[in-house]
C-alpha cells in the first residue's frame, strides 16, 4: 500500500508523569518497537490517565493505552494489535511482490520488440498487454483477477497499486480502452458486495 493511500495510523500510549512525555509501560513500548520496525508512518499520542480526557471515552471506552487507531477502526488488545500489523504489513509486502513481478514483465522487451539491426538499444517494453498489441486468451484469463485485485483491494484495504509500476498501469488502463475488457466487466459495487464477506473475515 503506498503511504497515501494507507489508513492513518495512531498509537495512544500511556503518558509520563508529566502527562505529555511517553509513559513507562513495556506494552506501549512493544507497539511502538513494532511500528517503527515495520517502516509504518504513524502518529503517537499520549494519554494522561490522571485527566480521564475525552479521547479516551470517545475512543476506546474503559480501555488502557496502548491502544492503536487504524483510519477508523480502534484496536485495544496489545497482541491482536500485534497480529492485525503483521497480517495486514505482510499481506501488503506479498501482493506489492507479486504486482511488481507482473510490472517486471511488462517492461521487459519481448523478441519482436527488439530489432538487432537498429543502433537503438530497446531497453523497456511500451506493449499493451501481456504478449504484444493485441488482447489474447492470456489476458483474458489474468485481467478479470487482476481488476477485482485492484477494486477489492482499494475498498476493504485501501490499498492502491502504486503508479510507480508504470508497465502494470498501462496495462490496467489499456484493458479499459478496449470493449472486450470494459463491456463485460462488472460494476465496482457488484466486485465489492461479492467479496464483502471475504474482506470482513480478515479484518
Amino acid at each position: 500500500m503506498s503511504e497515501e493511500n494507507r489508513p492513518e495510523v495512531e498509537l495512544f500510549v500511556k503518558a509520563g508523569s508529566d502527562g505529555q512525555s511517553i509513559g513507562n509501560c513495556p506494552f506501549s513500548q512493544r507497539l511502538f518497537m513494532v511500528l517503527w520496525l515495520k517502516g509504518v508512518t504513524f502518529n503517537v499520542t499520549t494519554v494522561d490517565m490522571k485527566r480521564k480526557p475525552d479521547i479516551l471515552k470517545d475512543l476506546a471506552p474503559g480501555a488502557q493505552p496502548p491502544f492503536l487507531l487504524y483510519g477508523a477502526e480502534v484496536k485495544t488488545d496489545t497482541n491482536k494489535i500485534e497480529e492485525f500489523l503483521e497480517e495486514n504489513l505482510n499481506l501488503e509486502k506479498g501482493l506489492l511482490k507479486a504486482l511488481k513481478k507482473l510490472d517486471d514483465y511488462l517492461s521487459t522487451p519481448l523478441p519482436e520488440e527488439i530489432d538487432e539491426n537498429s543502433a537503438d538499444d530497446v531497453t523497456s517494453s511500451s506493449r499493451p498487454f501481456l504478449d504484444g498489441q493485441e488482447l489474447t486468451l492470456a489476458d483474458c484469463n489474468l485481467l478479470p483477477k487482476l481488476h477485482i485485485v485492484k477494486v477489492v483491494c482499494l475498498k476493504y484495504r485501501g490499498f492502491s497499486i502504486p503508479r510507480s509500476l508504470t508497465a502494470l498501469w498501462r496495462y490496467l488502463d489499456a484493458a479499459q480502452s478496449r470493449e472486450e475488457f470494459s463491456s463485460t466487466c462488472p460494476s465496482d459495487s457488484e466486485i465489492n458486495m461479492a467479496y464483502a464477506s471475504v474482506a470482513k473475515a480478515l479484518k
